[in-house]
């Protein structure tokens, strides 16, 4: 009774547990491409846009708190998103998770801490097959590796990436079911080409014999008709010519070819799965090409990165005080000349500081490029609302002053480093009526224009 007791117990266990079986390996049925998704050269160049872009992306730690924002104020924190493990480098190991996420839509980050529970090494989980475990009511995720070996780990000791994510409660959708009809049409017009071009070296001629003849007697035969009338060097000018003995016939190979129309059609339909196309595929895309290849693939890809990893890497109490992970893409790096040449209307305005402007252009920082500047014509409004309040207490005659200053400092402005603050000052008093108009004010102004020239 014990036994059947221990049986019933394991299928009420089995009926617990959820298995997701990765494409790396054989499914349930047999097909001509094997099942493994990146030995096609077709599905590899589409999702390598992806792959590549998200190598690209760069981690960064923020914290905002009332001292204001820092960046990467955490060196052990950067150190892990630039060198996740001793084996990989930041890049290598994004474009090998996104490898694995485009051909699984799941892809599995192993977080290794120290007995402090601080988080020290990343670790890609390549595994062939995971399984849903509970154990003592806590989710783990039990994996299989290519070895054989399996390991289980806790979900929250995981970085979990996925995509397609629809029926079920922790896996993405696997892309093989949908994927399986279009490769095994790919397979099969691979196949069709190979064969018809074994095809073209078969037997183009047939000799009839109409007489009983010995096997070595046919041999040589066919061998002297081939080198009188089929080679190359024959002097018959390819002129057969045979006698009542036997009858020469021509035969034509009609093997089929796949019409390229059809297989174009069916190549477009893996780059709409994989949401690219030609253009991204053969590096032949322009700046607007690729930035809604961006939108579309990379961008989602990157904020997925930085919610997960913030959620997994911090606790709740550090995510409460302003810490998170952002995955930052150089997407402007993509960008015409033309554009980039305009953002130093965002640089002349503080907008960007001069070394951001320079990382799109890719040149090197300079020092104080991380400080933001703005030109002198775009401080003339906040200097004028000075000017207008000083303004409200002085009379009609003297506001007629103060208008003058004014007209004369947005001159200077136009004329460049010809004229400054001070002369502009001066010189707008003069032609409002002389310094007296001023009332005492101009050591005033004169020090509000030396602020605004500051």
């Amino acid at each position: 009774m014990g036994f059947f007791r221990r049986r019933k117990a394991m299928k009420a266990e089995k009926a617990d547990k959820s298995v997701m079986q990765m494409v790396t390996t054989y499914g349930e049925h047999y097909y001509s491409w094997n099942g493994k998704l990146y030995d096609s050269d077709i599905v590899r160049a589409c999702i390598r846009p992806k792959v590549k872009a998200a190598g690209k992306l760069i981690g960064k730690h923020i914290r905002t708190d009332a001292g204001g924002l820092k960046v990467n104020p955490d060196a052990n924190i950067r150190f892990l998103l630039s060198e996740p493990n001793p084996f990989m480098t930041g890049q290598q190991f994004q474009e090998k998770v996104a490898t694995q996420l485009c051909l699984n839509n799941n892809a599995f980050i192993l977080i290794v801490r120290d007995i402090n529970g601080k988080p020290m090494q990343l670790y890609p989980i390549p595994c062939v097959m995971c399984e849903t475990k509970y154990v003592n009511d806590e989710l783990c995720l039990k994996f299989q590796y290519r070895n054989g070996k399996t390991g289980t780990f806790l979900y929250d000791q995981i970085i979990h990436l996925r995509q397609d994510f629809n029926e079920h409660d922790i896996f993405g959708e696997s892309p093989a079911p949908a994927l399986s009809s279009m490769m095994e049409v790919i397979g099969t017009i691979d196949q069709g080409i190979v064969k018809a071009i074994r095809n073209s070296g078969i037997v183009r001629w047939l000799l009839t014999f109409t007489s009983a003849m010995r096997p070595e007697d046919i041999k040589k035969n066919v061998k002297e008709f081939v080198d009188n009338y089929l080679s190359v060097e024959s002097d018959t000018f390819g002129a057969a010519g045979v006698d009542s003995k036997a009858t020469a016939t021509r035969i034509e190979p009609k093997d089929y070819v796949p019409n390229a129309l059809q297989t174009k059609e069916t190549i477009n339909r893996i780059y709409s799965f994989f949401n690219t196309n030609e253009k991204i595929v053969q590096s032949r895309w322009t700046e607007d090409d690729w930035n809604a290849y961006y939108e579309a693939e990379v961008e989602p890809l990157a904020v997925q990165m930085g919610e997960t990893y913030s959620v997994r890497l911090f606790s709740r109490r550090e995510r409460g005080c302003g810490n998170r992970i952002v995955f930052e893409a150089s997407n402007l790096q993509c960008a015409s000349l033309q554009s980039k040449l305009a953002m130093q209307a965002m640089v002349d305005r503080g907008a960007m500081t001069p070394n951001e402007w320079r990382a799109v252009m890719n040149m090197a920082p300079v020092e104080g490029g991380d400080q933001p500047i703005r030109r002198l014509d775009t401080q003339v409004v906040a200097m004028a609302e000075r000017l207008l309040g000083m303004a409200e207490a002085l009379d009609t005659g003297k506001m007629e002053a103060m208008a003058g200053v004014m007209v004369k400092l947005l001159e200077a402005v136009r004329a460049g480093p010809g004229m400054s603050f001070r002369e502009a000052v001066l010189t707008g008093a003069g032609a409002a009526g002389g310094q007296a108009a001023l009332d005492g004010r101009e050591e005033g102004l004169l020090e509000t224009a030396e602020r605004g020239e500051g």
